[in-house]
């Protein structure tokens, strides 16, 4: 009896060894893709769980195809655009004010959708849906490699855990850009820590017209110009260098500059890709001219009262502002840091705060990363839990059974 429980425990002692190193022993790339897959197959049964429950009042109607689904909010006006591309004449309100049109979003996710569907002859939301679905896999793939670099293996795996099930990541099966331009982000940043600054000059461009990035990217890069050389003496930065990187930083706020631009020449109005952003908020608080780092405070001020509002935007920049300086948030290196800080400005200076703004905060996902730092499986655990709770509870509000138009993803 004893030497055959022996025998067993010893059995189990091996096994268990045995199917922790079949893990092990798979690609990492494998094991990334099998985690951001089944984060993938829980949206899927989440978005067609919530499509089930819509009403004749929500957005999409009652009973929604899965892909035209998916294709709600700003995946109507990418469809739009492929449709018919973007107005040479502003359309405007009864008032007299532009009204919102397709010149807020950028040309690249809607025009590369339309040529998948034009090569596959596929209905354009199922080809929005497969872009930004392989867009996504190939963004958790780099960001595991991007991790990497700062971070241990156990540490970026988990890492791209958190990103593949955070609150905001069913967003990347949709016909949003978001997908694209993450993985175009996740590239820039490993290519500026991995200094190829000849391939930053193509992913910076097709980045900056894919979403509005150019100008924050530009910030970062200018940041990184000064700090490497003021650090010149441990890290040297060669003249040559040095021309390269302040180079790519212009390159890159042109390119930022670059649709406001476009719509200009083809609109003839200067002001028309401001006026046309302004739009959407002009609903809230009126029509009134972009003045930079006004818009958070104007929103605080609306939903909470002044002085209310100004003291919860001050908080919150400040809270923001110290987590900079956690170790975990350090260990992520400076390039990452530089990129969260200058988008947080960009933000902070441009956006009007509302439902979509927690959209607008994927590109910090090098937070991610700081995160993924502790060891405790309960931690570990905890963090996947609330992640998907509440990655549930915004789809609900916002492609859920509501009537409230307001409530945008």
């Amino acid at each position: 009896m004893a030497d055959g429980g022996g025998q067993l425990s010893s059995a189990v002692a091996v096994e268990a060894p045995r199917r922790e190193s079949l893990w092990r022993r798979t690609p990492w790339w494998a094991r990334v893709l099998f985690v951001y897959g089944g984060a993938r197959a829980l949206t899927t049964i989440a978005l067609a769980f919530t499509a089930g429950q819509l009403t004749p009042q929500s957005r999409a109607g009652a009973d929604p195809d899965f892909f035209s689904y998916s294709a709600l909010w700003d995946g109507y006006w990418y469809w739009y655009i492929a449709a018919v591309g973007y107005p040479t004449e502003l359309p405007l309100d009864a008032a007299g004010y532009v009204a919102e049109n397709q010149w807020a979003f950028m040309p690249v996710y809607p025009f590369l959708v339309s040529a998948l569907a034009a090569l596959s002859g596929a209905w354009w939301p199922v080809a929005a849906f497969t872009v930004s679905l392989l867009f996504g896999f190939g963004a958790a793939v780099l960001l595991y490699r991007l991790f990497l670099l700062r971070l241990d293996e156990d540490q970026a795996f988990f890492g791209v855990v958190i990103f593949s099930v955070s609150p905001l990541s069913f967003i990347f099966q949709m016909a949003y850009a978001e997908a694209m331009h993450t993985f175009l982000l996740v590239l820039a940043l490993y290519l500026l820590i991995r200094r190829k600054w000849g391939w930053l000059f193509p992913v910076t461009a097709v980045m900056a017209l894919t979403r509005p990035s150019g100008l924050a990217f530009a910030l970062t890069l200018a940041l990184y110009w000064l700090v490497r050389l003021v650090q010149r003496d441990r890290d040297p930065f060669p003249r040559r260098e040095q021309v390269v990187v302040g180079g790519l930083a212009v390159f890159s706020g042109v390119m930022g500059l670059f649709w406001p631009a476009a719509a200009w020449i083809a609109t003839g109005s200067i002001t028309a890709y401001t006026d046309t952003e302004l739009a959407w908020r002009a609903p809230i608080i009126g029509h009134q001219h972009l003045v930079p780092f006004a818009p958070w405070f104007q929103a605080f001020d609306f939903y909470l009262g002044a002085p209310l509002g100004a003291i919860v935007v001050v908080l919150i920049v400040g809270a923001f502002a110290l987590s900079l300086v956690l170790p975990s948030v350090r260990r992520l290196g400076v390039e990452m840091r530089l990129w969260v800080v200058s988008y947080a400005l960009y933000l902070l200076a441009v956006f009007f705060p509302q439902s979509s703004t927690f959209r607008l905060l994927i590109p910090m996902f090098p937070l991610a990363g700081a995160l993924a730092q502790p060891r405790s499986v309960l931690y570990r655990i905890s963090v996947i839990v609330v992640s998907l709770v509440l990655q549930f509870g915004w789809l609900w509000l916002t492609w859920g059974p509501v009537s409230s138009w307001w409530t945008v993803p």
